[in-house]
């Protein structure tokens, strides 16, 4: 049986808060990458993340926290990756310590910009980490709910089905529930699509659209999902399984979600900075949108939705009359 050893979370905002509270509960020890060593002592000192989740105590005598990427890679065997997608990158960068031989699990709901690489691809052709050891995290999973120990579904997806089940043993709780799978991929693009598509939900909420339009968008996003899918990595799966329709149906009608919040604030009339300002918080699917156009572009599947949405926030495009275009698409 694989063991995933010492343990280690990379980043410091709420969806990584949430995950290290998890982890320390069943384990009883983590190491705690942040960027910031003001963030670490007001974490000393309060018992919580100053910044996000504050609700949220720990005992920090079970916590090793470094602003040195290098000393947390080199002392610890599985790395969680939480971090924005368009920060990645500028953490990395730092590193000169070998990931090959680490477990890598990516809770990462985003594509790393200009390469426009899923996380699982990223970390394996710039950092030469084996597919086999990089996994990822997904489902339908508000950090705000798993803090408050609400009733969660999450899986964890690996090539190597043994090492899933190592951790996704770790994240299991009387409020965690886990299942596994091998579709790292899959689950990678599902996760920033379906931001993508919670924006354009937010989008229409934000113009007026009702109930019965909201669920005609979201039937048809998911179709769109599954046609992407399919034709990047064709392999059974079932597209229904809430690591895909779930996490796109939380997303796109949650009022914790970020990215339903940024588009209803578009279609209210904010401008992109405008709304990013106000939101203090960083609404993957903006990022997402055009990596997943770029991907697509060579791709050519049908996206009507994920190219209302670039549309919209890339082409300033008028929010009312790109989602009329797209209402006269659906059936």
């Amino acid at each position: 049986m694989f063991d995933c050893g010492k343990i280690a979370i990379i980043g410091g905002g709420s969806w990584a808060t949430a995950i290290a509270k998890i982890v320390v509960n069943n384990t009883q020890h983590i190491g705690w990458y942040m960027r910031r060593d003001d963030s670490i002592e007001k974490f000393r000192r309060l018992g919580h993340n100053p910044s996000y989740l504050t609700s949220v105590h720990f005992d920090v005598n079970q916590i090793f926290f470094s602003s040195d990427i290098n000393t947390i890679v080199e002392q610890y065997d599985t790395l969680v990756f939480v971090t924005p997608s368009p920060y990645v990158k500028n953490h990395l960068r730092k590193l000169k310590t070998r990931l090959r031989d680490k477990f890598i699990i990516t809770a990462i709901k985003g594509i790393i910009p200009d390469e426009n690489l899923a996380c699982s691809d990223y970390f394996h052709q710039v950092y030469d980490v084996p597919y086999e050891n990089i996994a990822c995290i997904g489902g339908p999973s508000h950090a705000e709910e798993v803090a408050l120990e609400r009733l969660s579904y999450l899986t964890v997806a690996c090539e190597d089905i043994e090492k899933a089940d190592a951790f996704s043993n770790i994240l299991s709780s009387k409020f965690i529930k886990t299942k596994t799978s091998t579709d790292v991929l899959g689950i990678e693009y599902s996760s920033v699509l379906k931001n993508v598509y919670a924006i354009a939900s937010g989008v229409c909420s934000g113009l007026k659209y009702g109930d019965n339009f909201q669920a005609v968008l979201i039937s048809n996003a998911v179709q769109e999902m599954n046609r992407f899918l399919s034709t990047v990595k064709d392999i059974p799966r079932n597209i229904y399984d809430s690591v895909y329709l779930g996490d796109l149906l939380v997303t796109g009608y949650s009022n914790f979600s970020r990215n339903r919040t940024f588009g209803t604030m578009i279609g209210k009339g904010y401008s992109v900075k405008s709304a990013q300002i106000e939101m203090e918080m960083i609404a993957e699917g903006y990022f997402g949108t055009k990596c997943m156009k770029e991907i697509n572009r060579y791709l050519h599947v049908n996206m009507p939705i994920l190219d209302a949405v670039y549309n919209i926030l890339y082409e300033r495009i008028s929010p009312q009359v790109e989602i009329k275009l797209l209402t006269d698409s659906f059936r």
